[in-house]
């Protein structure tokens, strides 16, 4: 055997060991990227369980929720905008889709008509329902700190000016009731007291 069959022939073996082995770390790669961690959020953690989930042509890296028609779109924002289901991108979501519109229904009323539960209740319940369902879709709880935060902020916002109910006196009825239960006791005491008074004289 020459120098120059022997040399083709280790090359030959060469190129076909280096395509066998690109190919089997390229597919390992890819078994990596199929299985996801733990994803560490702050206060909890959230467990990828769906990493194929796709819409359209995007495949999204975390699992989303399907609670409302809006968890695609939520989800891929949250996918460009922080790269996953954080808290950051949560609170602009908050600031975007939830507080934008409660504030929008708010400066259409009266600042007097605030105060009054009638008028904002509707308000309000809608923005509860858009903090938790936006939450429902990145899987982060609800209630949770931001939730907190967010209302706390409304309240000292919208309402601090709002009287809080006080004490008031009971209705006439329990007043009476109050009063004359008493009243009527005291006849009744004096009355035992006395009786047995003169049982006790007779029979000494």
């Amino acid at each position: 055997m020459t120098d120059t069959s022997f040399s083709l022939m280790f090359y030959g073996c060469f190129v076909t060991l280096l395509i066998w082995g690109c190919t089997t770390v390229d597919g390992l790669v890819d078994e990596q990227l199929a299985v996801q961690p733990t994803e560490m959020m702050g206060y909890h953690s959230i467990e990828m369980i769906n990493a194929n989930t796709t819409y359209g042509e995007d495949t999204l890296p975390f699992a989303c929720g399907n609670k409302s028609h809006l968890c695609k779109d939520i989800c891929d924002l949250c996918h460009v905008m922080s790269g996953g289901p954080t808290m950051d991108c949560l609170s602009g979501l908050f600031s975007m889709l939830c507080l934008k519109q409660f504030e929008s229904s708010m400066a259409s009323l009266n600042s007097t008509e605030w105060c009054v539960w009638g008028n904002v209740r509707s308000v309000y319940s809608n923005l509860s329902r858009c903090t938790e369902d936006t939450s429902d879709c990145l899987f982060i709880p609800w209630p949770n700190p931001l939730v907190e935060e967010t209302f706390v902020d409304i309240h000292s916002r919208f309402f601090k000016d709002c009287p809080t109910e006080e004490l008031s006196d009971p209705p006439p009825v329990i007043v009476f009731a109050l009063v004359i239960t008493p009243i009527c006791l005291i006849p009744v005491m004096v009355s035992l007291v006395v009786l047995k008074t003169k049982n006790g004289d007779g029979s000494s």
